[in-house]
């Protein structure tokens, strides 16, 4: 069920109306060095390098990873194999050395001083994609996007993105410079962006890159406690992994799986094959420190979902909702900001 066929070129998609393709599916890679208890370097290049070979160019990082670390890890790929990689960071949330979240800073003397931070722990001369990673409230989005703009101008950057931006400030950010995409949450368990969000993208040609589209790994059917996670685990504060919202989003995993191996497809596979199937602007990023699982992943986008597969996926999430908020109610005033 999860081959990939390495004699097809895998699929490609562009971000925005800008000349940024990507393959359609990246590599997301926060989980190699933070927040999903413990991983090792020596395997995570190994899943990176394979991600290469198997024609997933587009890898997404930032300089809260880790506190760096995830971008120190890049940097020794792309000594060997720049050329062949969509590199993606993100700036604005700034965090201790022990780890501990200090602030949001969208500033313009930040936003250049975190660039020239990320560019040298991941050793390379520019960044394809750089996003701002939360919106900071109290400095205006022209202001940021502008010292962002100045980083394209400079060379250091090639194209800009937000990250939890909301409709107005994506309207003002594309005012200032070309906004390549927009990452957020966006996945079968989590679905407001479609109101208002998705359809601003589109209305200012602005892809959207998701975050999160297995649900943090629980779409897979994997997970089936907060108790088995690791100690240090983000998702064990999270409150779709907690409480009745567990028992209720079980129910949920369960269902999907099972229309999944009902199509011969793993729960994995037909989370991301729906995501890609909601529009051409669309490249879903999942993470994975496997790559047995980055092959099963990979493989999705060589499975199309028909209309009859899509409208029975709609008529499970009808019947079987997500229960609970995606962050914790502290992290939620930073999200579609």
């Amino acid at each position: 069920m999860t081959s990939l066929s390495s004699h097809r070129p895998y699929p490609r998609r562009r971000l925005g109306g800008q000349d940024l393709e990507v393959s359609a599916i990246g590599l997301g890679c926060m989980g190699m060095s933070d927040f999903y208890g413990p991983a090792d370097d020596a395997q995570s290049l190994a899943v990176l390098h394979h991600a290469l070979d198997i024609g997933i160019n587009f890898l997404d990082t930032a300089d809260m990873y880790g506190v760096g670390a995830n971008e120190r890890l890049l940097a020794p790929l792309l000594a060997a194999r720049r050329h062949e990689v969509v590199l993606a960071t993100k700036f604005g949330n700034v965090r201790a050395p022990d780890g501990a979240m200090l602030r949001i800073d969208g500033s313009p003397a930040y936003v250049k001083s975190a660039c020239d931070a990320s560019l040298q722990r991941l050793g390379v001369d520019h960044i394809d994609l750089y996003y701002q990673h939360r919106v900071d409230k109290s400095v205006p989005i022209e202001d940021t996007v502008g010292a962002m703009a100045d980083l394209v101008r400079a060379g250091k950057v090639r194209h800009l993105g937000l990250s939890e931006a909301g409709p107005e400030t994506l309207r003002r950010a594309a005012a200032v410079h070309p906004i390549a995409a927009l990452q957020t949450e966006y996945s079968l368990w989590t679905r407001d962006v479609e109101a208002q969000i998705l359809p601003t993208c589109r209305a200012l040609g602005i892809a959207l890159v998701p975050y999160s589209p297995l649900g943090r790994g629980f779409l897979t059917g994997a997970i089936r406690s907060a108790e088995a996670l690791a100690a240090n685990d983000w998702r064990r504060a999270n409150p779709r992994f907690q409480g009745d919202n567990l028992g209720h989003n079980l129910a949920l995993a369960d269902a999907v799986s099972a229309l999944a191996q009902g199509h011969g497809m793993t729960p994995a596979q037909l989370a991301l094959a729906w995501l890609l199937a909601q529009g051409d602007d669309i490249v879903p990023i999942p993470g994975t420190r496997r790559v047995q699982r980055l092959d099963e992943n990979a493989d999705a986008a060589h499975r199309p979902l028909n209309a009859a597969l899509l409208a029975a996926v709609e008529a499970l999430l009808a019947v079987q909702p997500v229960a609970g908020t995606r962050y914790p109610a502290a992290a939620l005033a930073n999200l579609n900001l």
